[in-house]
């Protein structure tokens, strides 16, 4: 065979194509760090068995939480309001730095040279349509909280405006204020957050082939150390938030139902048989979906929620004040551009109010979507394969959040439209008797209520089986579909945590265990933090940015070279050149970094990307950015 680093003059070398079919014997020529097409995780080999230590240690806390908050709802009360004010006091800047870090960090990756790179092989696609890919993203990235708030948020600031906000409660300014500072909350914060878990795990997984957990995330800093002790440490603590931070909304799920019960039959309150009841039945329903799969229970169950949603909020728009709204909610976007700023500074040191605004709200929305990163984050992941990181970022962030700003709009338009009107919303009662008092005022407002349950009803199972499902996987070292066993054991410690959060105290315990949750997203800003510089670190050398960089070093070179040799009459062609003069002079393509990973994780022959394939995707413009000069060997 031909030495491939032979000088010109001699005898040319054989054409790529041959030389790519050769690789399928890897020992005779040395395989390239751009050429390679990437790997999902189950085609390396790896053994996904029970990880019976972090299984144990996840269990055995879970299990003692539950007990805390049965035995002594007042203690744990007080201990995570403690908390979550020591948390939000001494870092709540760090929260607000982060969430603007985040959403930068994600359009960058999004919407820059790395848009391109597929989660996934080069080849690869999408394993989902569109529809039931945005769909399951709402399931699991808000789900019941867009019923629970969507109404009662934007009522509670039109009553009292947020500190530093110059609208009196009551007004039609008061409105907008109350609409944007909503839509900062839901939008594309909140979205960011979980846009950066989901992607870096997919990457991590269906690109590099290493298990879907968010401990692999971090191989390119720590090493083969992430499968060990370190490893176990940041998968027990995901499972934890993860499990007690849906259980809580689970369980203010099953008391919304319970007053939409109420307010559709007119009986009673409810006493707790009738909370046992409804978490038994939708905990063997979530069950059920889990065991049955992604494919068959969860996409079916999004679809038709997205629908019942999507029906929710026509009917409101609708039979509510709809010319008001059509003018009020393009008004509250622009409301939200112009007051971004002010809302993402407010901060405690400008008084007590606004210290009590932002540990009630903000920073707590902050903390509260980062202690779910772990559980969406994974889901994210395990749906959006075959994707590229442009259109990740494109429909994980915006379109969820432009459907969020849509949702609050008519929701809480609605609410403070009728609030404003004398319909006193604002006195049916807890946050989760808001929908149901609305419904109250609208025609067919029982029917609504009817569907509005059977949708709370399709969110809690969806969140519960997504829950479940990630926490197996979790358990049994990122098992793309745990074993079944698993699963419905995650599932009824979900069931029973819910049950026994209720029967313990109510929305005191569930309010407790929730602050508890948000002070853990203090540890867990940290790792976020290293997710960014891990990825970022990866990016770097991912082929499909390798192969940019060459093409657009060999398009600057060779657009120099023809000019100077030939003035306008020159076409562009490939030939060999002298050794560190080339497009590739500036990369080390012998660093094991840049294939090891690769040539490690593969059990049978390395293909490389076929060479009609390689300048896939690549924007020429991109040429005119490169340096006369290329980069020489070490340089980024």
């Amino acid at each position: 065979m031909t030495d491939p680093k032979q000088p010109p003059g001699g005898k040319r070398s054989q054409p790529v194509k041959t030389v790519l079919r050769e690789v399928n014997d890897p020992g005779m020529i040395p395989l390239h760090p751009a050429l390679i097409p990437g790997i999902g995780v189950e085609k390396t080999g790896r053994s996904f068995l029970t990880n019976w230590v972090v299984l144990a240690i996840a269990g055995a806390l879970v299990l003692a939480v539950v007990i805390w908050g049965f035995a002594a709802p007042e203690s744990i009360s007080a201990a995570g309001g403690a908390s979550l004010g020591w948390v939000t006091t001494n870092f709540g800047w760090l929260f607000s730095a982060l969430a603007i870090a985040v959403i930068v960090f994600m359009l960058w990756v999004g919407y820059s040279r790395t848009g391109g790179i597929r989660l996934g092989a080069d080849d690869e696609k999408p394993e989902y349509g569109r529809a039931s890919w945005i769909a399951m993203l709402f399931s699991a990235g808000m789900g019941i909280g867009l019923l629970f708030w969507g109404p009662a948020e934007p009522l509670t600031f039109f009553n009292a405006p947020p500190p530093g906000s110059t609208p009196e409660a009551g007004t039609v300014d008061a409105m907008n204020t109350a609409l944007a500072q909503s839509f900062l909350h839901w939008g594309p914060m909140a979205w960011g957050f979980y846009a950066l878990v989901g992607g870096a795990i997919a990457y991590a997984a269906y690109r590099r082939g290493r298990s879907p957990l968010i401990s692999a995330i971090f191989t390119p800093i720590f090493g083969s150390r992430t499968d060990g002790p370190l490893g176990a440490v940041i998968d027990v603590f995901a499972i934890i938030v993860t499990l007690f931070g849906t259980a809580v909304t689970l369980g203010m799920g099953a008391l919304q139902i319970g007053r939409g019960v109420e307010y559709v039959t007119g009986i009673g309150p409810l006493g707790n048989g009738f909370l046992i009841l409804t978490i038994t039945v939708l905990t063997a329903l979530f069950v059920v979906s889990a065991v049955s799969g992604i494919k068959r229970g969860i996409r079916l169950l999004s679809n038709i929620n997205m629908i019942l949603a999507g029906i929710i909020g026509v009917f409101i728009f609708v039979a509510g004040p709809t010319l008001f709204l059509l003018n009020l909610i393009p008004a509250a976007m622009i409301d939200f551009f112009r007051e971004l700023g002010t809302m993402l500074m407010r901060n405690p040191t400008q008084g007590e109010d606004a210290s009590a605004f932002m540990s009630s709200w903000t920073t707590y929305y902050w903390a509260w979507w980062i202690s779910w990163t772990p559980f969406v984050g994974m889901f994210i992941a395990k749906i959006s394969r075959g994707r590229t990181l442009r259109e990740f970022v494109t429909v994980v962030i915006m379109v969820p959040s432009l459907v969020c700003v849509v949702w609050f709009g008519i929701m809480g338009g609605t609410t403070m439209w009728l609030e404003q009107n004398g319909a006193a919303i604002s006195d049916a009662g807890g946050s989760d008797a808001v929908l149901f008092a609305v419904f109250d005022q609208l025609p067919f407002g029982a029917i609504a209520s009817v569907v509005a349950m059977l949708s709370i009803v399709i969110f809690f199972v969806t969140s519960a089986d997504s829950a479940a499902i990630v926490m197996g996987s979790m358990s049994q070292r990122g098992k793309p579909e745990p074993s079944t066993w698993v699963t419905i054991v995650w599932g009824l410690l979900l069931g029973a945590g819910a049950l026994a959060l209720l029967l313990a105290g109510g929305e005191t315990a569930l309010s407790g265990l929730q602050s508890i949750m948000v002070v853990t997203a203090l540890p867990f800003a940290i790792i976020v933090i290293g997710i960014m510089i891990a990825w970022a670190k990866e990016l770097r050398t991912d082929p499909y940015v390798l192969r940019h960089r060459f093409a657009a070093t060999a398009i600057s070179q060779g657009v120099r070279r023809g000019i100077e040799e030939h003035g306008d009459d020159f076409v562009f062609g490939v030939s060999e050149v002298e050794s560190e003069k080339g497009a590739g002079a500036w990369l080390d393509t012998e660093d094991p970094t840049l294939s090891e990973w690769y040539t490690t994780a593969t059990t049978g022959a390395i293909d490389q990307i076929p060479a009609e394939r390689t300048t896939e995707g690549f924007d020429t413009a991109e040429a005119a950015k490169a340096p006369d000069d290329a980069p020489r060997t070490g340089e980024r």
